[in-house]
């Protein structure tokens, strides 16, 4: 079973920056791909950032150019660096992994609150 917590979310005034963690353990099967996602009140569940476990990227529109997505395979660690927060960032942003078990199986952290205000 994986566990995943975050940690670092905030309030922050537009323009700033926050860095996202994530921790996972629990696997012995590395994860992939692991990723971001987040979800607004009333809103669908949007994916912020993806990233597999040789790092290739992935990056909604919305965010591309302002978040970068990083992990630490020995750390067990991912982080979603979020630049340049706009108003329309504020959301519940949850970790997300894959497992590399068959069948895979995806799992998510209980979620960190980013709020930006204007």
């Amino acid at each position: 079973q994986v566990q995943l917590v975050e940690s670092g979310g905030g309030l922050v005034q537009a323009g700033g920056s926050l860095r996202l963690s994530c921790g996972y353990s629990g696997s012995i099967l590395g994860l992939n791909p692991m990723g971001w996602y987040r979800q607004a009140p009333g809103r669908q569940r949007e994916l912020v950032a993806t990233i597999t476990i040789d790092s290739s990227t992935s990056y909604a529109v919305s965010v591309k150019g302002r978040f970068t997505i990083s992990r630490d395979n020995d750390k067990k660690m991912v982080y979603l660096q979020m630049n340049s927060l706009k108003p329309e960032d504020t959301a519940l942003y949850s970790c997300y992994a894959r497992s590399r078990t068959i069948p895979s199986r995806d799992y998510w952290g209980q979620g960190t609150q980013v709020t930006v205000s204007s």
